[in-house]
């Protein structure tokens, strides 16, 4: 019995002359004749043509856009153009009919707000094939990296008791009646009763506790889904996302950076390698929706040259102060062309100096390092200085931040000190310090926010596009 062929495989080796059986999806049918037919396996159809004349009338009118079939016969080198095979058919079957009065994805194009009204369906594009082919590729790249290098996968719990960045934008997992709570002598919510006797929540990190890991196994990297219940609309933002992140023992902030470049710089290499077509996809779909725009509000670089510009470049390395005065001095900032104007030292950098300090000013990627301590997390290690923390940031461009990572603060009495100036309870993180306690040793991780990656190797603007199912504030289908 003849087993169906990936046309992706058909395509890879044309083995002219073999019978072969295909199926999949219509994406379009002429001249009654030729049918463009898509597996997902690959962004590139194949062509199967149809005897007509000995073919019922009956099935051809049933082989419309978005019909599902499978198609036997030889495969033959195309006599037409824009494919080198095709398969003449010698049996078509229709496996699942698709009504072209109701069906929505006709061959046309579509704008990217009316795919995310039917999100479900809107895999069968050529864009959304594209784009979670590639999220595929940049996945099992991240594991291929970690794991040749000798790391350990570890997976952090989805609900958790603490609050990892001290933000308190968490969303709460209880199975109390939320009408009627059992409530303490003070009116307050009795969580002693729930179902884990104590308040809990979605997770926003696995950072903590994959220190934990690190500090016995050395080296670990969590990749999995986090949950931020910010109610924000930007285009770079999601309810739930999914983070890369490695802690490593034994290692200071130069390690960290040296690790977090290679991390990038590997994975979009092993996507342009196993990708390469719908790269070349996207990236002419960026032209041609750019073609609409001023001048200085398109890419700076097209797309596969934007991605060979990250890796051809040693990234940029300096410290928050020296990027301070490099904003505080810049054309825009003086002629106040920045959104917000960069005063001085303590300023929290938004995407827009980002993008200046790699697009205009370094013209590479860029490492930031050394922010002040107010405006990053309790657990980053302390400088001398008594003003900075041993933090660092990735900037990439058209994106911004990309990775945010610190070398962590090992020291028992500093971070202690540091969570009660930022009202962290102590009595509830006793199995982190703990860490610090026994044994403890100087250590770095990063965090890498999977999406944003995707969005800067796909060139898809919107991080609702780059993720299957998304959940943004009043979004929540499936």
């Amino acid at each position: 019995m003849l087993k169906r062929t990936r046309i992706k495989d058909i395509l890879t080796h044309e083995k002219i002359g073999e019978e072969t059986l295909v199926k999949g999806w219509i994406r379009t049918f002429r001249n009654n004749q030729f049918i463009a037919l898509n597996d997902g396996s690959t962004i590139k159809n194949i062509q199967v043509v149809v005897d007509f004349e000995n073919t019922d009338p009956s099935i051809l009118k049933r082989l419309t856009t978005g019909a599902s079939i499978a198609a036997t016969g030889v495969l033959v080198e195309s006599q037409g153009r824009g494919q080198s095979v095709e398969i003449n058919a010698s049996h078509v079957e229709i496996l699942g009919d698709c009504d072209p009065e109701k069906y929505p994805l006709q061959p046309k194009k579509h704008s990217m707000e009316f795919l995310r009204e039917i999100s479900h369906l809107r895999f069968r594009t050529n864009t959304f094939g594209a784009v979670f082919r590639i999220r595929h590729a940049l996945a099992f790249g991240i594991h291929k990296f970690f794991n040749d290098r000798g790391f350990y996968y570890l997976h952090t719990p989805i609900i958790t008791g603490s609050d990892a960045e001290g933000a308190g934008e968490m969303f709460r997992v209880t199975t109390l009646d939320p009408t009627k709570p059992p409530t303490n002598e003070d009116g307050s919510v009795n969580y002693k009763k729930d179902f884990f006797s104590k308040e809990t929540n979605l997770t926003v990190s696995g950072q903590l506790e994959a220190e934990l890991g690190a500090l016995a196994l050395s080296e670990v990297y969590t990749f999995g889904p986090t949950f931020r219940a910010e109610n924000s609309h930007t285009s770079r933002h999601a309810s739930e996302f999914w983070m890369i992140e490695p802690e490593v023992a034994f290692a200071d902030l130069n390690d960290n950076m040296d690790l977090a470049e290679d991390m990038l710089k590997y994975v979009i290499a092993y996507a342009m390698k196993e990708c390469p077509d719908d790269i070349e996809f996207l990236e002419n779909r960026l032209v041609q929706l750019e073609k609409q725009l001023p001048q200085n509000e398109r890419s700076p670089m097209p797309l596969r040259e934007k991605l060979q510009f990250c890796l051809d470049n040693e990234f940029q390395r300096l410290t928050y102060t020296e990027a301070i005065d490099i904003l505080r001095n810049s054309k825009p900032n003086k002629k106040g062309k920045f959104q917000f104007t960069i005063e001085g030292f303590g300023a929290d950098l938004q995407s827009e100096h980002e993008r200046y300090l790699v697009e205009k000013h370094f013209k590479k990627p860029v490492i930031l390092t050394d922010y002040p301590a107010e405006i990053k997390a309790f657990y980053m290690r302390r400088n001398d200085d008594e003003k900075t923390v041993r933090a660092m940031d990735i900037l990439f461009p058209g994106i911004g931040e990309i990775v945010g990572g610190s070398q962590r603060e090992e020291r028992l009495e500093v971070l202690e000190k540091r969570m009660e100036e930022m009202d962290i309870p102590k009595h509830e993180m006793e199995w982190f310090l703990d860490t610090r306690r026994f044994g403890t040793v100087e250590h770095s991780g990063f965090g890498l926010g999977f999406e944003r990656l995707i969005m800067f190797v796909t060139g898809i603007a919107n991080i609702r596009d780059v993720i299957p199912f998304p959940r943004t504030p009043g979004n929540a289908g499936f």
